[in-house]
């Protein structure tokens, strides 16, 4: 019989579990980045997705643009200090994380990974950011 090796709680708690490795993350042009003015939102669609894109203070952010309290765009709403507000009622979320700063929305909005380049815009779907 041979012995087998049961290693002890905390060298349980200390192997490191290999991750699966991540595909490669694939961006899509949305828009020409000249489309896009500062402090202000505007909706695009791409492959059946709803995308607000909003660019504050020189940094442009994707996000659902659904407000998921009454299914609004949240694209026509107001930005300020690092958050867009729904324009019916005025649930504010973050342009980061898409977390809800303020009701009356139940949840926050998912975010996409998006950058500029060579004047375009491109986003992920890839990613899910999506806010617990």
């Amino acid at each position: 019989m041979k012995a087998e090796f049961v290693p002890n709680r905390s060298e349980r708690n200390s192997v490191c579990k290999a991750s699966a490795p991540r595909n490669p993350v694939t961006f899509q042009t949305i828009a020409k980045s000249e489309e896009l003015v500062e402090g202000r939102g505007r909706p695009f669609s791409l492959e059946g997705y709803r995308i607000a894109l909003v660019r504050h203070e020189g940094t442009v952010y994707a996000l659902d643009d659904l407000c998921p309290h009454a299914d609004a765009s949240i694209a026509f709403g107001p930005v300020e200090n690092g958050c867009i507000a729904c324009p019916w009622h005025y649930a504010e979320f973050d342009l980061k994380t898409g977390a809800v700063l303020s009701g009356p929305s139940p949840r926050g909005i998912r975010t996409y990974p998006v950058r500029e380049i060579d004047g375009s815009v491109e986003i992920s779907l890839d990613d899910d950011d999506s806010p617990d």
